[in-house]
């Protein structure tokens, strides 16, 4: 439990510092991201056994980060934030928070508050991840990597299948190419890296072959790539 590795998501640089510093005392080590799409990709990238999530944070609120991050990790989450209504907390339980602690707390409250749910954590284990998505002519088999559309096989490369998996995954939510790149390519974006939108763009290509209206897979100019 002492060697236990925590993230932290916070925007407010001293009090991220402070509460890693505490938490560093008491033997844990910890690693701070001072916004919602870095706090995803580290989350994503590594290892935690805890995270600590702000609500209130620049390029992706805390909701929306903990709904990404449930799509892939069931890594144990406690919301942080100032916004104090009873509507906040039940809705970030609701998606899978696992505590809410409201702003302004007490450090010690905190500190039992994280050892409480490392230990739950000990006997928990990953869920099984769907082996199948469907919308409706369109069909994905994760055991196969196999892609039908209205009952025609359609040939994806191994990283085109996890773009297409992902997208279907958070359909109607806007994925940014950050988080693509990460997810299916295995490496940071690039701006100048156009490898990702040339797999999305044979996606999107072939779907439409296959009779997929094209306005299913759109591009979100500016912040990344939506199925619908």
């Amino acid at each position: 439990m002492l060697s236990s590795k925590i993230l932290i998501i916070e925007d407010d640089v001293f009090l991220g510092q402070k509460v890693s510093q505490l938490l560093e005392s008491k033997g844990f080590r910890t690693q701070v991201c001072h916004d919602g799409e870095q706090g995803l990709l580290a989350a994503l990238k590594s290892s935690f056994d805890l995270i600590l999530l702000d609500i209130m944070l620049p390029n992706m609120n805390g909701f929306n980060t903990l709904s990404l991050l449930r799509k892939e990790r069931q890594t144990p989450v406690m919301m942080i934030s100032a916004l104090g209504a009873e509507e906040d907390r039940i809705k970030g339980l609701s998606i899978g928070a696992d505590d809410y602690l409201p702003k302004p707390f007490n450090f010690t409250e905190m500190a039992l508050r994280v050892d409480a749910l490392l230990r739950r954590s000990l006997q928990n284990k990953e869920p099984k991840n769907p082996l199948n998505l469907e919308d409706d002519l369109l069909v994905l088999s994760r055991l196969e990597q196999e892609v039908h559309y209205d009952h025609q096989a359609i040939h994806f490369s191994s990283i085109q299948f996890r773009i297409l998996w992902l997208l279907l995954e958070n359909q109607g939510n806007t994925l940014s190419k950050a988080f693509l790149s990460q997810m299916a390519l295995g490496k940071p974006f690039n701006q100048y890296d156009r490898s990702l939108d040339m797999h999305v763009s044979r996606i999107r290509k072939n779907l439409v072959s296959a009779g997929m209206p094209s306005e299913h897979l759109i591009t979100v100019h500016g912040k990344g790539y939506c199925y619908r």
